[in-house]
């Protein structure tokens, strides 16, 4: 008897279950998720796999994770491929994570790009940064929020643009919602909170009122879906780029690709953020060492 197998959506009422995922197909799986997103899922990784996919394979109403491989891999609109690594892509974020990095931005990158910026020849207020991994978005918000604050150069009618990427669409959603919890805006100094987000009208969580990010900061963020594997899509080289918290999921080959990719697109002065737990130290690359976590693009001799 040929088995019938249903969209998403289906399944509904089933009780919660989840299959065996023997060895030969966690190897499988975590190969494919390697090689198409980076991600390192070979250290013990097996349960979370399992537990995180076991949703979506009673959703479909699959038997079993071989199944649901094949249907991935079968399905040419590659809807299916976005759902896997959105479901096993950790995202975790808020607003001024990691502080140390907007003290810099405003107290050295900002007065030290503008300078520059002004000398003749030096292309005027225009400032370009890349949040590389830019989760639900309180990394790029917060980016904006300092150099609105902190460096009217080029946040007053200066060309100032982010552009804000992520493999997971459904993070991406958030972002570019902007609309944030009690929880989420409580890191936001409360000057800043009342100059740059406003309350939802009637919208209230438990513990408090619903914010969004007013349309000043959002028009200056660009979110698109972009996978680190792939070429770069970017033609226009960046000031500063911050891919914080992503390297930790990569292995060093993975990792030393990667910073070649930034160093190529920075252009000469700018820098590249990344995270507390992170290090470029025993990797070749060609960044100057400028601060824990801060590294920046210079001339070969300088470096």
């Amino acid at each position: 008897m040929q088995e019938h197998h249903q969209r998403p959506g289906a399944g509904h009422g089933v009780v919660p279950r989840q299959p065996e995922l023997t060895d030969a197909e966690y190897q499988t799986i975590a190969n494919f998720v390697h090689k198409e997103s980076g991600i390192n899922l070979l250290d013990g990784k097996k349960e979370l796999v399992r537990a995180r996919l076991s949703k979506r394979i009673n959703q479909l109403n699959f038997k079993d994770f071989k199944t649901y491989f094949k249907y991935v891999m079968g399905d040419t609109t590659g809807d299916e491929l976005v759902f896997l690594l959105d479901a096993l892509a950790t995202n975790l974020t808020s607003f001024w994570r990691e502080p140390q990095h907007f003290e810099f931005m405003a107290k050295e990158f900002l007065p030290d790009l503008e300078k520059r910026r002004k000398r003749p020849g030096g292309g005027g207020p225009r400032l370009r940064i890349w949040s590389a991994a830019c989760s639900s978005g309180e990394e790029p918000y917060t980016i904006a929020m300092v150099v609105l604050e902190k460096s009217p150069y080029f946040g007053n009618g200066g060309d100032f643009r982010i552009l804000a990427t992520d493999l997971s669409t459904k993070v991406l959603n958030i972002a570019k919602k902007g609309q944030y919890g009690p929880e989420s805006v409580k890191n936001i100094p409360p000057q800043t909170l009342r100059a740059f987000l406003s309350k939802v009208p009637h919208e209230q969580m438990r513990g408090g009122d619903m914010w969004r990010v007013n349309e000043s900061v959002r028009r200056l963020i660009s979110f698109r879906r972009f996978n680190l594997m792939d070429p770069l899509p970017i033609k226009h080289p960046m000031d500063l780029i911050f891919c914080r918290n992503v390297m930790i999921y990569f292995d060093r080959e993975t990792i030393s690709q990667l910073i070649a990719k930034f160093h190529k697109i920075l252009d000469m002065g700018g820098y590249l953020f990344i995270g507390h737990s992170e290090s470029l130290s025993g990797l070749k690359h060609s960044f100057k060492y400028v601060a824990p976590c801060v590294y920046r693009k210079v001339p070969e001799q300088a470096a």
